[in-house]
Formats: structure tokens, sequence, C-alpha cells
């Protein structure tokens, strides 16, 4: 099986606002927005928006056993792990347990994800 496909669409137009959710937990700070999966091996692309004043500082930093990409679209996003400020146009590449966040964002900011759990690596025991 491959990855769900879809017709062309602006992700960021007004008139398809209705297709974000909020992210679980995180309602008033960020949506969601799933472009497409792979239902068989849960490998994702999805866009992450952070609402203006988003501070994600409670819930601290996170990492995952698998790698991710990430591509800032449009705003800024304030990374606490790398103490770092990323903007429009900055990427990473992010190997399987590197943590990141927690986040903050002054202006909001939307993110391109690409995640890849069918290449999880096994915390050791």
């Amino acid at each position: 099986m491959s990855k769900s496909t879809t017709t062309y669409w602006n992700t960021l137009k007004r008139d398809n606002r209705n297709r974000w959710t909020p992210i679980s937990g995180l309602e008033g700070l960020a949506e969601e927005v799933t472009l497409a999966v792979d239902e068989k091996n849960g490998d994702y692309t999805r866009l992450t928006r952070f609402l203006p004043g988003a501070d994600t500082t409670p819930f601290g930093p996170k990492s995952h056993p698998y790698p991710e990409e990430i591509f800032v679209v449009e705003g800024r996003l304030y990374d606490a792990a790398f103490d770092l400020w990323l903007e429009a146009g900055d990427y990473a590449s992010r190997p399987p347990g590197e943590v990141h966040g927690p986040f903050r964002t002054d202006t909001g900011c939307v993110v391109l994800e690409i995640s890849h759990p069918s290449q999880s690596i096994e915390p050791p025991s």
C-alpha cells in the first residue's frame, strides 16, 4: 500500500479552514490537517498550524522513535531544544529519538511534517 492521494487544493485558503482540526491536548494552541497517510504502515504527511501566541512549554519537549522531516511554510517558531527561532524556509531532517520543542510562536506558524513511523527504531531495553 502507499500513501493516500488527493487532487490539488489550497490548504491555506480560508475556504478550507474546516479541514483543519485542533490537535488533541493542544486545543487553542495548534491544529493540523493530514495531507496523505499510508494506513498500512502509518507514514504520513501533514501540516501543523501553531496559532499566534501558542506556547507548548507546559507540555515539555518531545521525541519519537521514527525519522521526521519538517519544513517551515510560513511564520516563525521557537524550538527550545535548539534555542533557535525557525522561520519560513527552514528545514530539518530529524533522526529517530531527536528531542525537539517545546515550541512557542508570537506570530503563528505553519509547519509541513513528513513522518515515517514505518522506520521506527525500537528503544533500547
